[in-house]
Parts: C-alpha cells; sequence; structure tokens
C-alpha cells in the first residue's frame, strides 16, 4: 500500500512524503522519539491511505480498555462495521480474522483478564512435552494423567517396569 501510494504522488510532483515513515506508524504514540513525534503529526495532515490505517489501528486500542463483555462487544461491533467502510484490503482482512475469532477474544474479558496469551502459550509447551515424553503409552486415560501432572507439576509416580542393566 506504502509503495503504490509513494509512486502515484511523486507521479502528481508531490516529495516524497512516506519516505522514513515507517515506524511513525507503527510504533506506539507513547513511544515515538521527539523527531518521530513532529514527523508523524505532519504526516497526519495528509489524506493518505496509510494515514487512515494508523487512524484505524489507533482508534481500536480503545478495545483492550473495557471491562464489561457486553461493552467490549458492541465496540468491537462498531468498529468492525467502521473499519469495512474504510475500503483498505488490509484492514478488511483483518476485520474477517477478528469476526471469526469474536467469542475467543471476548474470553479474555469474561475473564476478567487475568489469563494472558504468554500463560496459555507456557500450558501448551509443558503439554507438549509430556506428549512427547508418553510417546509408548497406550491408551489415551495414561496420557492424560501424565499431562495432568505436568501441568500440576506433581511428582510422577515411579515406574513398575525393570530394565535389564
Amino acid at each position: 500500500m506504502r509503495k503504490q501510494e509513494t509512486k502515484e504522488l511523486a507521479a502528481r510532483g508531490y516529495e516524497p512524503v512516506l519516505k522514513k515513515s515507517r515506524y511513525c506508524f507503527l510504533k506506539r504514540a507513547t513511544n515515538l522519539t521527539d523527531h518521530q513525534k513532529i514527523r508523524l503529526k505532519g504526516l497526519l495532515s495528509y489524506n493518505l491511505k496509510n494515514v487512515r490505517a494508523y487512524q484505524i489501528k489507533e482508534s481500536f486500542d480503545v478495545f483492550w480498555g473495557y471491562i464489561s463483555v457486553h461493552h467490549t462487544r458492541k465496540y468491537l461491533r462498531a468498529w468492525c462495521t467502521r473499519t469495512m467502510k474504510s475500503r483498505l484490503a488490509p484492514m478488511k482482512k483483518f476485520v474477517k480474522t477478528l469476526q471469526a475469532h469474536q467469542d475467543l477474544l471476548l474470553n479474555y474479558f469474561r475473564a476478567k483478564k487475568q489469563y494472558h496469551s504468554g500463560m496459555v502459550e507456557g500450558f501448551n509447551l509443558k503439554a507438549g512435552n509430556a506428549m512427547r515424553r508418553a510417546f509408548g503409552y497406550r491408551n489415551f486415560e495414561h496420557l492424560s494423567i501424565a499431562i495432568y501432572h505436568q501441568l500440576g507439576e506433581l511428582p510422577e509416580p515411579q515406574s513398575t517396569h525393570r530394565f535389564c542393566g
């Protein structure tokens, strides 16, 4: 989107306004340097696709501030409707992804923001390790017991098998 827009502006005789502006759009406003803040302020005066995408992205941050599931769902629907009208293909693709995973996103708010993806990824890693070690188990019940032991950090029972040494 950015290269095409830059080429169009250059063809019309405008100076390359988007040059060296990538991080102005990608960084959070609180993390911008003074020079980047000035640059961003100047860029926001243009009616460019990048500027519209940036404004849509920034308006989505409000989503994470909600506490109530009802209000969060309401805001998400309104934001998705506005974004679909933006005529920006990458943003529309993002909206479709959000809509496909809406219930999973709202689970974060149902759980009162207590469980984060890092925590879930840690559990998945532990479960995966338990499954790798449990390769020789003959039924699912033994595998599930091994996973529960791993996730609960419980001691594993002594093996009943004796190996010849």
